[in-house]
C-alpha cells in the first residue's frame, strides 16, 4: 500500500528552524508531485508548498515564501520541508501529500496523505 510517513516535527521557539521529512513507499515516487499542507488549531487544512515530480517546479503559499523550502530526493523516495524563521502562526499539524503527475496546489488534487506531524512554535 501507499505510505507517506512524516517526521521532524516538534517544539521550537519563534525564529527557530525545523526540517520535516516525508518518506514515501508503495508508489513510483519520481512520477508523483508532492506537497505539504497544514492544519492550524481551529482552521481548515491549507496549502503550504508543492514540488513537481522531477523537482523542477515549486509553489509556495505567500505566508511561507522566503522562509520555507521544499526539496526532494527521488533516489531516496523522500521529500523535505526546511522551515526557517518560524512564527507562532506556523503552529499546525503538517501533512505530506502525493498526487500522480503535474504539480498542483489544491487540496482535492492529492490522492495520498500522511498522518501528519505536529509543529509547535512558541512565542
Amino acid at each position: 500500500q501507499v505510505q507517506l510517513v512524516e517526521s521532524g516535527g516538534g517544539l521550537v521557539q519563534a525564529g527557530g528552524s525545523l526540517r520535516l521529512s516525508c518518506a514515501a513507499s508503495g508508489l513510483a515516487f519520481s512520477t508523483y508531485s508532492m506537497g505539504w499542507f497544514r492544519r492550524a488549531p481551529g482552521n481548515e487544512r491549507e496549502f503550504v508548498v508543492a514540488i513537481s515530480a522531477r523537482g523542477g517546479s515549486t509553489y509556495y503559499a505567500d505566508s511561507v515564501k522566503g522562509r520555507f523550502t521544499i526539496s526532494r530526493d527521488n533516489a531516496k523516495n523522500t521529500v523535505h520541508l526546511q522551515m526557517n524563521s518560524l512564527k507562532p502562526e506556523d503552529t499546525a499539524v503538517y501533512y505530506c501529500a502525493a498526487k500522480w503527475g503535474p504539480v498542483a496546489t489544491g487540496l482535492g488534487e492529492y490522492n495520498y496523505w500522511g498522518q501528519g506531524t505536529q509543529v509547535t512554535v512558541s512565542s
